[in-house]
Order: structure tokens, then sequence, then C-alpha cells
């Protein structure tokens, strides 16, 4: 990360290229320390279920490890993170990774399943009680997260809360962690396989999803269109030769405006999945219904409970 507002003047940084992003790295930091403490987690809860003879999707697996804690990581550990209070592009695209893509494959990956096969006892008993616990059902209810969520960034870039993250290395990574909490609760309940309260049949969520997309427009195109700088004069007095803070704001609304709708329409694309799949899982379970109640009747016998 560079140096921040309390150190005084130009961050020292090179022009941002590709390469940065392998050469700047930041690996002893408390997120990447989280992300192991993670990844060893859900590995040991996977490696726990196959010790039992007991089966869990790859697919799982590698959505919260690889999807998940993977471009987490690819945003906050690599010279993403270096450039993150230097060029509001760079942070754009954290924003982007850390409240949208990051939250939506962990939610793929089943976490909260996974410990609750894995759990046994009391601490099993605490984790169901945490999820059925009212503070958890207020803040999972889509309309509180969709509020949240959609006011955040708001709240983020035309208050001062943005240039304390420039200022403050605390509030700056309060605000990573913000963003991945805030995208959990969102995307969670809509397309999650966890078992959690308030879960939406798939037209509500679909909608949700789709009434999201407007908000994103509207927030990129001020930024782009706004003559104030956002962080007021943090960029300029940074000193940097080759940064022009106006067209990297320009730059950085761009890429909100675009992210956000196509994270949005991939959304809703694995929504559409999802819904298909239940449908056909509902079909074949009324078949399978319907055969045992045709046998029941050939055979004279009361046919099985359709359940």
């Amino acid at each position: 990360m560079p140096l921040l507002a309390a150190d005084g003047g130009d961050t020292g940084l090179p022009p941002f290229t590709p390469a940065a992003v392998f050469t700047e790295l930041n690996l002893f930091s408390l997120i990447a320390l989280g992300l192991l403490v993670s990844a060893a987690l859900y590995g040991y809860g996977v490696w726990r279920l196959r010790q039992r003879g007991d089966h869990w999707p790859a697919g799982r697996t590698a959505a919260f490890v690889a999807g998940g804690l993977g471009s987490i990581a690819a945003v906050t550990v690599t010279g993403i993170e270096a450039y993150d209070t230097t060029l509001i592009s760079v942070h754009m695209v954290q924003h982007m990774v850390l409240s949208m893509v990051g939250p939506i494959f962990l939610a793929l990956g089943a976490p909260t399943t996974l410990a609750l096969r894995v759990l046994h006892g009391p601490p099993r008993r605490t984790l169901l009680a945490v999820l059925h616990s009212r503070y958890v059902r207020v803040l999972t209810f889509p309309l509180v997260a969709f509020g949240l969520f959609i006011a955040n960034p708001f709240v983020l870039y035309f208050t001062g809360a943005y240039r304390q993250t420039l200022e403050h290395v605390w509030v700056h990574e309060f605000v990573h962690l913000h963003f991945i909490i805030t995208g959990c609760l969102f995307f969670w309940p809509l397309l999650g396989l966890d078992p959690l309260p308030n879960r939406w049949p798939y037209p509500g969520r679909a909608l949700l999803m789709v009434l999201s997309v407007p908000f994103h427009t509207v927030l990129g195109l001020t930024i782009m269109q706004s003559t104030v700088l956002l962080g007021g004069d943090w960029y300029p007095n940074l000193g940097l030769s080759w940064l022009d803070p106006k067209a990297d704001q320009v730059t950085a609304g761009g890429i909100l405006w675009a992210g956000g709708e196509i994270v949005s329409v991939t959304m809703l694309g694995i929504l559409v999945v999802q819904w298909i799949r239940q449908s056909e899982r509902e079909a074949r379970r009324i078949d399978r219904a319907l055969d045992r109640a045709e046998a029941a009747e050939n055979t004279g016998r009361p046919a099985p409970d359709a359940g």
C-alpha cells in the first residue's frame, strides 16, 4: 500500500502497468492472514467429510477457494492494493471485486452448509442459533440487504468518508471488510446454497437483481460527469507527473458503470440456471410421487406419502 497522507506527499510508485499487479505484492497483512485461515478451515471441513465417506462437490470448493478467496486476494495482496490509494480507477476495480465478485463466489461455495455438516453438539447448535437469530434475520432480509448494498457506495463517495479511507490505514482496511460483508449480505440470500432465513422465491430474487442495475449506472455516470474530485485534493497532492486525476476519475466511473452491469447480468444468469434446476428437481419429485401412486393403485395398496 502506498504511503498515506499522514506520511506526506508522493507515494513514489511508478506508472501503473499490468506487471505491477505481480511485482507490488503485500503478502504480510491481516487480510492475507484472514484469507489463509478461511481457506484452511474450508479445506479442513472438506477433508473431514471425505474422511467419513461423505461427498462434497468439487465445484463448491473451487467457487469458495479459487473464485471467492482468490478474487479477494487478487485485489488485496497484489499491486491492486498497492495502487488503490494512488489511482481511483484501481480502487474502483477493487471495490467491484470485494463487494460483488468475491461475495458471489463465496455464496456459491456454501460454507455454512459445510460447517453444519462437519460440526456436532454445542458448536453446531451455536451456529444454528446465530443463523436464526433476530439480527441475522433482519440483516439478511432481502430489502434490508438491498438497501445497505445500494446506499453504501453513495455514502462512501459523496461524503467525507472516502477521504478518511485515504488518510487512515485502519479506515481503509475497515472499508475493505465492509465491502465484503455487505456484498455477502446481499448476494448470499439471493443465490447462496446455505440454509438462511428470508430466502425469497426466484422471481423476487431476480427482480432485486434487476433493480440494482440502475443504481450502479447512476453512480458511475455521476462520478464520470462530476467536476469535483473524489477525495478532494488528495490525488493532485500526490504530485505524480504520470497521473491525471480527472481522467482517472472518469475511468473509475466507467468501470463502476460497466462492471456493475456485467456482474448483474452474470448474476441474473446464475439465478436463471438455479431456477431451472429447482424446477427440474420439483418436476422429478412430482413424477416419482405419481409413479408411486400409480404403482400403489395397481397393487391395491395405499399410496405412499407424496412428500
